[in-house]
């Protein structure tokens, strides 16, 4: 006989009859959570899928249009498919490592790991003009939380050709500026590497960047930490691909 069964034949006045259906009262509960986890799962994660595919799609230009489509998820998915051509994963010495879904690596973890036991992901994407686009993910800290984000460089490995960054609780107005398109659409066209072939990233700057400067890009007004933060992990997640970088440089003019 079921607790709400047992109920019937029992004093309401009494307290057994009292917490016996406040138990049965959180049991329930906790089957109908339980269900309606199980059931919404898998939306869920295709909603996490998708959102990432737009985030690697922003940074070579290509997710425009996705808010208006009639149907979001086919939308990104068809253009994911049309122009990311192949997806690998690295490893700190640049070399590909097979066997592993580069799409389903979640650089929170690789880069809690010692830098020799990394994947790292990369995004080769072909567009329409048939050049390349190689694309790198991000992921650093802000003043409040994460920040993340994908980056395309040309065939060059030096240019820039689009950047996309978002963050999880920075203040609207300030921080949070660095999840808006005038603020990466700074960084198109910038390098990444100095004269003398060296990694210098891109500097962004306080109180706003000399615009012939190729390095250099506007912070976000009044959001210091959060603009130091990204430069930190532009440079940082950089660094990490660079044997990568190298290795492809290298290959392009044998």
């Amino acid at each position: 006989m079921s607790i709400f069964g047992k109920l019937k034949s029992m004093d309401k006045n009494s307290n057994l009859y009292t917490i016996l259906y406040a138990s049965g009262l959180v049991v329930l509960v906790a089957v109908l959570l339980a269900l309606a986890a199980t059931l919404l799962k898998p939306a869920q994660q295709r909603n996490v899928e998708t959102e990432k595919k737009i985030d690697i799609l922003k940074s070579i230009g290509k997710a425009d249009g996705v808010e208006k489509a009639a149907n979001k998820h086919k939308f990104v998915a068809s253009n994911f498919e049309r122009y990311i051509v192949e997806q690998l994963v690295v490893n700190s010495l640049g070399e590909r490592i097979q066997g592993v879904d580069a799409f389903n690596v979640d650089l929170k973890v690789e880069l809690s790991k010692p830098l020799e036991n990394r994947y790292l992901p990369v995004f080769v994407a072909k567009l329409d003009s048939g050049s390349t686009k190689f694309i790198f993910p991000l992921r650093g800290k802000g003043l409040w939380g994460p920040i993340w984000g994908y980056i395309s460089l040309n065939d060059d490995f030096n240019t820039i050709y689009g950047a996309t960054f978002s963050h999880q609780g920075e203040t609207p107005g300030l921080g949070a500026e660095i999840a808006t398109p005038q603020f990466q659409k700074q960084f198109d066209g910038k390098s990444i590497f100095d004269n003398q072939n060296q990694l210098v990233s891109i500097k962004v700057v306080k109180g706003g960047a000399d615009k012939s400067d190729p390095h250099g890009v506007d912070a976000v007004s009044g959001g210091t930490i959060t603009s130091k933060g990204l430069e930190a992990m532009l440079y940082d997640c950089l660094s990490i691909y660079m044997p990568f970088i190298n290795n492809q440089k290298q290959q392009s003019h044998e």
